[in-house]
């Protein structure tokens, strides 16, 4: 498979990619912050992963993205967030946080999950995450996306949990919600979508 780790930072995600990849396929670490990118690269090295692109992108309208749209199977979004989901683990920072903060990583979010979709092939499949508990960064944001990006659909999570992990996902059916009240983690959000196969020649 060709995947994409579109918020790449420090490289945890990419090293579970790679990992369920076996270390095989292309794997594209992206990130704006070339200095998290480059702590990527050394725990990379250090893990033995060598599938792994690394591309410091200058904004989520990077050239790059232009290039290689259409081109990969599927691509991750986590997206910068207020962290809201993991308050319990630092609780001082939700006296840093303010709604003009929620509302920029609104319009962020929106920016970088538009981006990313151009990116993701037909009949692949795009990934959505945060580890917020707000419905803004969430629910919402997953709801404009496909009102505004014909010809993606969303794929429902605890269809997609069956598949790869077996039995019923612990939180939702049509997103994934977990919440330190109810499942004992941090809190996290992840939505997926599909993009329409081409049509076949008759």
């Amino acid at each position: 498979m060709r995947v994409v780790d579109f918020c790449a930072g420090a490289g945890g995600k990419t090293m579970a990619l790679a990992a369920s990849m076996a270390n095989r396929g292309k794997l594209a670490a992206c990130d704006v912050s070339a200095h998290r990118l480059e702590r990527a690269t050394r725990r990379l090295r250090r893990a033995g992963v060598g599938n792994v692109e690394r591309r410091a992108l200058t904004s989520e309208r990077d050239k790059w993205i232009k290039r290689h749209a259409g081109s990969f199977d599927r691509v991750l979004v986590d997206a910068p967030c207020l962290g809201i989901g993991a308050w319990r683990r630092n609780p001082g920072d939700k006296w840093r946080v303010t709604e003009k903060d929620l509302a920029d990583l609104v319009v962020q979010q929106q920016a970088i999950l538009g981006s990313a979709a151009r990116l993701v092939r037909p009949g692949g499949r795009l990934v959505y995450a945060t580890c917020s508990l707000l419905r803004e960064e969430n629910e919402a944001q997953a709801e404009a996306f496909l009102a505004a990006t014909p010809g993606f659909s969303a794929v429902p999570a605890a269809e997609v949990w069956r598949e790869t992990i077996g039995g019923a996902a612990p939180g939702g059916e049509r997103y994934l919600r977990l919440t330190p009240a109810q499942h004992g983690t941090d809190g996290f959000f992840v939505a997926i979508f599909e993009r329409e196969p081409c049509p076949t020649a008759s």
